[in-house]
Protein backbone atom coordinates (compact mmCIF):
# COMPACT_ATOMS: atom_id res chain seq x y z
CA UNK A 1 0.00 0.00 0.00
CA UNK A 2 2.61 2.78 0.55
CA UNK A 3 4.58 1.97 -2.62
CA UNK A 4 1.12 2.49 -4.27
CA UNK A 5 0.34 5.32 -2.61
CA UNK A 6 4.24 6.97 -3.63
CA UNK A 7 3.69 6.27 -7.46
CA UNK A 8 -0.37 7.37 -7.23
CA UNK A 9 1.32 10.77 -5.51
CA UNK A 10 4.39 11.23 -8.48
CA UNK A 11 2.17 10.53 -10.96
CA UNK A 12 -0.22 13.56 -10.08
CA UNK A 13 2.64 15.32 -8.98
CA UNK A 14 4.08 14.88 -12.81
CA UNK A 15 0.51 15.86 -13.96
CA UNK A 16 0.28 18.93 -11.91
CA UNK A 17 3.64 19.95 -13.05
CA UNK A 18 2.81 19.43 -16.97
CA UNK A 19 -0.42 21.75 -16.11
CA UNK A 20 1.46 23.84 -14.35
CA UNK A 21 4.29 24.65 -16.84
CA UNK A 22 2.84 23.91 -20.04
CA UNK A 23 2.75 27.23 -22.31
CA UNK A 24 -1.09 28.28 -23.45
CA UNK A 25 -0.70 29.70 -27.11
CA UNK A 26 -3.33 30.29 -29.20
CA UNK A 27 -2.71 29.84 -33.54
CA UNK A 28 -1.99 33.55 -34.32
CA UNK A 29 -0.63 34.40 -31.26
CA UNK A 30 2.37 36.81 -31.66
CA UNK A 31 5.26 35.81 -29.14
CA UNK A 32 8.94 36.51 -28.17
CA UNK A 33 10.84 33.72 -26.53
CA UNK A 34 13.60 33.95 -24.60
CA UNK A 35 15.57 31.00 -24.17
CA UNK A 36 18.62 29.25 -23.73
CA UNK A 37 19.04 26.25 -26.37
CA UNK A 38 19.47 23.33 -24.65
CA UNK A 39 19.84 21.05 -27.32
CA UNK A 40 22.05 21.17 -30.91
CA UNK A 41 20.25 22.45 -33.67
CA UNK A 42 19.74 20.25 -36.88
CA UNK A 43 21.08 21.87 -39.52
CA UNK A 44 19.92 21.34 -43.22
CA UNK A 45 20.67 22.57 -46.46
CA UNK A 46 18.99 25.87 -46.00
CA UNK A 47 17.73 26.30 -42.63
CA UNK A 48 18.64 25.37 -39.53
CA UNK A 49 15.53 23.72 -36.71
CA UNK A 50 15.63 23.37 -33.13
CA UNK A 51 12.55 23.53 -30.18
CA UNK A 52 11.90 26.23 -27.50
CA UNK A 53 8.99 26.09 -25.35
CA UNK A 54 7.58 23.36 -27.20
CA UNK A 55 7.19 24.91 -30.43
CA UNK A 56 9.47 23.83 -33.50
CA UNK A 57 11.10 26.57 -35.15
CA UNK A 58 12.93 27.19 -38.00
CA UNK A 59 15.60 30.00 -38.96
CA UNK A 60 17.64 30.52 -41.85
CA UNK A 61 21.56 29.28 -41.64
CA UNK A 62 22.82 32.07 -41.16
CA UNK A 63 23.97 33.22 -38.12
CA UNK A 64 24.25 29.86 -36.79
CA UNK A 65 23.01 28.91 -33.21
CA UNK A 66 24.88 26.20 -31.29
CA UNK A 67 23.72 24.33 -28.07
CA UNK A 68 24.53 26.71 -24.99
CA UNK A 69 23.43 30.03 -26.52
CA UNK A 70 20.73 32.18 -25.50
CA UNK A 71 18.55 33.79 -27.64
CA UNK A 72 15.47 36.05 -28.57
CA UNK A 73 12.97 34.60 -31.50
CA UNK A 74 10.07 36.25 -32.51
CA UNK A 75 7.50 34.55 -34.59
CA UNK A 76 3.72 33.50 -35.03
CA UNK A 77 2.17 30.83 -33.63
CA UNK A 78 0.98 27.79 -35.77
CA UNK A 79 0.22 24.63 -34.04
CA UNK A 80 3.33 23.35 -32.81
CA UNK A 81 5.52 25.15 -34.90
CA UNK A 82 6.31 29.10 -35.31
CA UNK A 83 5.84 30.61 -38.17
CA UNK A 84 7.11 34.03 -39.77
CA UNK A 85 10.42 33.93 -37.41
CA UNK A 86 12.58 36.29 -36.74
CA UNK A 87 15.76 36.29 -35.00
CA UNK A 88 16.08 39.37 -32.76
CA UNK A 89 19.50 38.50 -30.77
CA UNK A 90 21.78 35.35 -29.77
CA UNK A 91 24.19 35.52 -27.46
CA UNK A 92 27.26 32.85 -27.37
CA UNK A 93 27.32 30.69 -24.79
CA UNK A 94 30.53 29.90 -22.58
CA UNK A 95 32.13 27.56 -20.66
CA UNK A 96 31.22 24.08 -21.73
CA UNK A 97 29.65 25.02 -24.76
CA UNK A 98 33.10 26.99 -25.78
CA UNK A 99 35.12 23.28 -24.97
CA UNK A 100 32.84 21.67 -26.96
CA UNK A 101 33.34 23.56 -30.36
CA UNK A 102 36.90 23.50 -29.83
CA UNK A 103 36.73 19.60 -29.71
CA UNK A 104 34.44 19.57 -32.69
CA UNK A 105 37.21 22.31 -34.41
CA UNK A 106 39.83 19.65 -33.87
CA UNK A 107 37.91 17.03 -36.02
CA UNK A 108 37.51 18.87 -39.03
CA UNK A 109 41.46 20.33 -39.07
CA UNK A 110 42.35 17.02 -39.13
CA UNK A 111 39.86 14.72 -41.10
CA UNK A 112 37.54 15.70 -44.48
CA UNK A 113 34.14 15.31 -44.38
CA UNK A 114 31.99 13.48 -43.66
CA UNK A 115 34.69 12.08 -41.62
CA UNK A 116 35.06 14.61 -39.17
CA UNK A 117 31.23 15.17 -38.53
CA UNK A 118 30.51 11.65 -38.04
CA UNK A 119 33.64 11.35 -35.06
CA UNK A 120 31.89 14.83 -33.91
CA UNK A 121 28.28 13.03 -33.85
CA UNK A 122 29.36 10.02 -32.09
CA UNK A 123 31.28 11.39 -29.37
CA UNK A 124 29.62 14.68 -28.60
CA UNK A 125 26.19 14.84 -30.30
CA UNK A 126 26.99 17.16 -32.94
CA UNK A 127 24.43 17.76 -35.45
CA UNK A 128 26.32 19.91 -37.56
CA UNK A 129 27.42 17.30 -40.57
CA UNK A 130 26.30 17.69 -44.73
CA UNK A 131 23.50 17.27 -45.83
CA UNK A 132 23.38 13.90 -47.84
CA UNK A 133 25.30 12.29 -44.98
CA UNK A 134 22.52 13.10 -42.60
CA UNK A 135 19.24 12.21 -45.04
CA UNK A 136 21.93 9.35 -46.02
CA UNK A 137 22.02 8.39 -41.77
CA UNK A 138 17.81 8.81 -41.70
CA UNK A 139 17.14 6.61 -44.71
CA UNK A 140 18.94 3.97 -43.59
CA UNK A 141 17.98 4.01 -39.77
CA UNK A 142 21.21 4.99 -38.61
CA UNK A 143 20.92 8.44 -37.47
CA UNK A 144 20.56 7.70 -33.62
CA UNK A 145 24.34 6.22 -33.88
CA UNK A 146 25.80 9.78 -34.52
CA UNK A 147 23.58 11.66 -31.69
CA UNK A 148 24.69 11.30 -28.49
CA UNK A 149 23.07 8.63 -26.50
CA UNK A 150 22.57 6.04 -23.81
CA UNK A 151 25.11 4.19 -24.74
CA UNK A 152 28.02 7.02 -24.90
CA UNK A 153 27.34 7.30 -21.39
CA UNK A 154 27.65 3.68 -20.39
CA UNK A 155 31.06 3.76 -22.18
CA UNK A 156 31.87 6.90 -20.82
CA UNK A 157 31.01 5.59 -16.90
CA UNK A 158 32.53 2.37 -18.04
CA UNK A 159 36.12 4.10 -18.75
CA UNK A 160 35.91 6.06 -16.05
CA UNK A 161 35.04 3.16 -13.23
CA UNK A 162 37.72 1.53 -15.19
CA UNK A 163 40.42 3.75 -14.71
CA UNK A 164 39.48 5.64 -11.18
CA UNK A 165 39.00 2.45 -9.55
CA UNK A 166 43.08 2.12 -10.29
CA UNK A 167 43.89 5.09 -7.96
CA UNK A 168 40.78 5.56 -5.89
CA UNK A 169 38.70 3.74 -3.76
CA UNK A 170 35.81 2.73 -5.06
CA UNK A 171 33.38 4.76 -2.94
CA UNK A 172 35.49 7.93 -4.13
CA UNK A 173 35.95 6.38 -8.32
CA UNK A 174 32.25 6.24 -8.74
CA UNK A 175 31.66 9.90 -7.14
CA UNK A 176 34.45 10.87 -10.18
CA UNK A 177 32.06 8.35 -12.32
CA UNK A 178 28.95 10.89 -11.41
CA UNK A 179 30.76 13.81 -12.00
CA UNK A 180 32.46 12.69 -15.46
CA UNK A 181 29.04 11.45 -16.41
CA UNK A 182 27.90 14.78 -15.47
CA UNK A 183 30.46 16.76 -17.43
CA UNK A 184 29.61 14.61 -20.61
CA UNK A 185 25.77 15.54 -20.51
CA UNK A 186 26.56 18.91 -20.51
CA UNK A 187 29.14 18.86 -23.41
CA UNK A 188 26.67 16.47 -25.10
CA UNK A 189 23.91 18.91 -25.07
CA UNK A 190 21.25 17.65 -22.56
CA UNK A 191 19.30 15.38 -24.59
CA UNK A 192 16.19 13.21 -23.31
CA UNK A 193 18.59 9.75 -24.05
CA UNK A 194 21.51 11.11 -23.00
CA UNK A 195 20.25 12.86 -19.56
CA UNK A 196 17.40 9.21 -19.08
CA UNK A 197 21.31 7.20 -19.33
CA UNK A 198 22.74 9.44 -16.85
CA UNK A 199 20.07 9.34 -14.33
CA UNK A 200 19.79 5.43 -15.19
CA UNK A 201 23.83 5.17 -14.32
CA UNK A 202 23.91 6.98 -11.47
CA UNK A 203 20.78 5.40 -9.69
CA UNK A 204 22.74 2.20 -10.83
CA UNK A 205 25.78 3.07 -9.33
CA UNK A 206 24.20 4.51 -6.20
CA UNK A 207 22.60 1.63 -5.25
CA UNK A 208 25.38 -0.14 -5.91
CA UNK A 209 27.57 1.43 -3.42
CA UNK A 210 24.82 1.43 -0.94
CA UNK A 211 24.37 -2.34 -1.13
CA UNK A 212 20.95 -1.72 -2.67
CA UNK A 213 19.78 -4.40 -5.17
CA UNK A 214 18.20 -2.07 -7.88
CA UNK A 215 16.54 -3.58 -11.36
CA UNK A 216 17.18 -2.01 -14.66
CA UNK A 217 13.47 -1.55 -14.90
CA UNK A 218 12.95 0.07 -11.57
CA UNK A 219 16.31 2.80 -12.64
CA UNK A 220 14.29 3.37 -15.95
CA UNK A 221 11.58 4.07 -14.12
CA UNK A 222 13.02 6.27 -11.57
CA UNK A 223 15.03 8.11 -14.36
CA UNK A 224 11.42 8.98 -16.44
CA UNK A 225 9.74 10.32 -13.48
CA UNK A 226 13.08 12.27 -12.46
CA UNK A 227 12.95 14.00 -15.68
CA UNK A 228 9.70 14.54 -16.21
CA UNK A 229 9.15 16.23 -12.64
CA UNK A 230 12.11 18.77 -14.13
CA UNK A 231 10.72 19.08 -17.79
CA UNK A 232 7.18 17.75 -17.99
CA UNK A 233 6.83 19.01 -21.66
CA UNK A 234 9.35 16.13 -22.64
CA UNK A 235 6.20 13.78 -22.28
CA UNK A 236 5.56 14.12 -26.00
CA UNK A 237 8.93 14.39 -27.09
CA UNK A 238 9.76 11.72 -29.78
CA UNK A 239 13.41 11.83 -28.34
CA UNK A 240 12.28 10.90 -25.05
CA UNK A 241 9.73 8.32 -26.41
CA UNK A 242 12.09 6.49 -28.39
CA UNK A 243 14.89 6.57 -25.59
CA UNK A 244 12.45 4.77 -23.35
CA UNK A 245 11.17 2.61 -25.18
CA UNK A 246 14.03 1.63 -27.02
CA UNK A 247 16.01 0.65 -23.78
CA UNK A 248 12.79 -1.12 -22.68
CA UNK A 249 13.04 -2.85 -25.46
CA UNK A 250 16.65 -3.97 -24.73
CA UNK A 251 15.78 -5.43 -21.71
CA UNK A 252 13.17 -7.60 -23.28
CA UNK A 253 14.01 -9.07 -26.03
CA UNK A 254 18.49 -8.00 -26.10
CA UNK A 255 19.59 -11.29 -24.54
CA UNK A 256 16.73 -13.99 -26.33
CA UNK A 257 17.55 -12.87 -29.45
CA UNK A 258 21.48 -12.90 -28.91
CA UNK A 259 20.72 -16.42 -28.03
CA UNK A 260 18.96 -16.85 -31.55
CA UNK A 261 22.17 -15.44 -33.15
CA UNK A 262 24.59 -16.97 -31.85
CA UNK A 263 26.19 -19.00 -35.23
CA UNK A 264 27.40 -15.15 -36.15
CA UNK A 265 30.59 -13.60 -35.25
CA UNK A 266 30.77 -12.11 -31.48
CA UNK A 267 31.09 -8.50 -32.94
CA UNK A 268 28.83 -8.85 -35.79
CA UNK A 269 25.81 -10.38 -33.50
CA UNK A 270 26.07 -8.00 -30.24
CA UNK A 271 25.51 -4.92 -32.73
CA UNK A 272 22.70 -6.79 -35.06
CA UNK A 273 20.81 -8.16 -31.50
CA UNK A 274 20.99 -4.50 -30.02
CA UNK A 275 19.98 -3.65 -32.73
CA UNK A 276 16.97 -6.07 -33.70
CA UNK A 277 15.74 -5.94 -30.18
CA UNK A 278 15.74 -1.62 -29.93
CA UNK A 279 13.59 -1.71 -33.74
CA UNK A 280 11.03 -4.40 -32.05
CA UNK A 281 9.65 -1.35 -30.19
CA UNK A 282 10.63 1.74 -31.67
CA UNK A 283 9.33 0.73 -35.55
CA UNK A 284 5.94 1.08 -35.07
CA UNK A 285 6.77 4.44 -33.56
CA UNK A 286 8.93 5.71 -36.51
CA UNK A 287 6.36 4.45 -38.99
CA UNK A 288 3.33 6.22 -37.60
CA UNK A 289 5.47 9.66 -36.52
CA UNK A 290 7.45 9.72 -39.82
CA UNK A 291 5.80 7.34 -42.50
CA UNK A 292 8.51 5.19 -43.26
CA UNK A 293 11.24 2.76 -41.98
CA UNK A 294 14.27 0.48 -43.76
CA UNK A 295 13.40 -3.30 -43.13
CA UNK A 296 17.27 -3.14 -43.55
CA UNK A 297 18.17 -1.00 -40.58
CA UNK A 298 18.75 -3.66 -37.99
CA UNK A 299 21.48 -5.36 -40.42
CA UNK A 300 23.29 -1.78 -41.22
CA UNK A 301 23.33 -1.25 -37.75
CA UNK A 302 24.74 -4.64 -37.05
CA UNK A 303 27.62 -3.85 -39.46
CA UNK A 304 28.36 -0.62 -38.15
CA UNK A 305 27.23 -0.57 -34.34
CA UNK A 306 30.82 -2.73 -33.58
CA UNK A 307 32.72 0.80 -34.81
CA UNK A 308 30.97 2.88 -32.50
CA UNK A 309 32.96 2.12 -29.05
CA UNK A 310 36.21 2.71 -30.92
CA UNK A 311 35.92 5.59 -32.52
CA UNK A 312 34.51 7.32 -29.58
CA UNK A 313 37.32 6.22 -27.67
CA UNK A 314 39.68 7.11 -30.18
CA UNK A 315 37.88 10.74 -30.96
CA UNK A 316 37.17 11.55 -27.49
CA UNK A 317 40.75 10.95 -26.30
CA UNK A 318 42.51 13.14 -29.69
CA UNK A 319 39.53 15.86 -29.34
CA UNK A 320 41.11 16.46 -25.62
CA UNK A 321 44.48 15.91 -26.34
CA UNK A 322 43.86 18.05 -29.52
CA UNK A 323 43.02 21.45 -27.25
CA UNK A 324 46.92 20.92 -25.77
CA UNK A 325 48.72 18.91 -28.66
CA UNK A 326 47.86 19.47 -31.62
CA UNK A 327 50.56 17.19 -33.52
CA UNK A 328 49.66 14.15 -30.85
CA UNK A 329 45.94 14.71 -31.63
CA UNK A 330 46.49 14.03 -35.18
CA UNK A 331 48.40 11.20 -34.95
CA UNK A 332 45.39 9.44 -32.50
CA UNK A 333 42.80 10.44 -35.02
CA UNK A 334 44.25 8.94 -37.77
CA UNK A 335 43.49 5.53 -35.93
CA UNK A 336 39.71 6.31 -36.25
CA UNK A 337 39.85 6.84 -40.59
CA UNK A 338 39.60 3.22 -41.00
CA UNK A 339 36.78 2.63 -38.79
CA UNK A 340 34.80 5.75 -39.95
CA UNK A 341 35.40 4.61 -43.52
CA UNK A 342 33.90 1.61 -43.22
CA UNK A 343 31.12 3.11 -41.23
CA UNK A 344 30.43 6.00 -43.97
CA UNK A 345 30.95 2.88 -47.10
CA UNK A 346 28.45 0.95 -45.55
CA UNK A 347 25.94 4.06 -44.98
CA UNK A 348 26.63 4.88 -48.56
CA UNK A 349 26.38 1.61 -49.87
CA UNK A 350 23.11 0.52 -48.51
CA UNK A 351 21.62 4.02 -48.55
CA UNK A 352 21.00 3.24 -52.56
CA UNK A 353 18.87 0.25 -51.68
Amino acid sequence: MPRLIFWLFLISLIFLRYIATRPVYNDGDKIRITSKVSSEPIRYSNYQSLKLVGLKIYLPLFPEIHYGDKVVIEGTVDGDKLKETSLVKVEEGGGLRNLRNKIVEVYREILSEPHASLVAGIVLGSKNMPQDFWQALTKTGTAHVVVASGMNVTMVASFLIVTLTLFFKRKFAILGVLVGVFIYSLLSGFDAPIIRAGIMGMVAFIAQETGRLVSAWRALVYSAALMLLVKPDWVGDIGFILSFVATASLLVFQKKINLWLKLLPNFLREGLSTSLAAQVGVAPILFVTFGQFNILSPIINGLILWTVPFIMIIGGTSGIIGLLIPSLARLILYLAYPLSWWFISIIDLMSNF
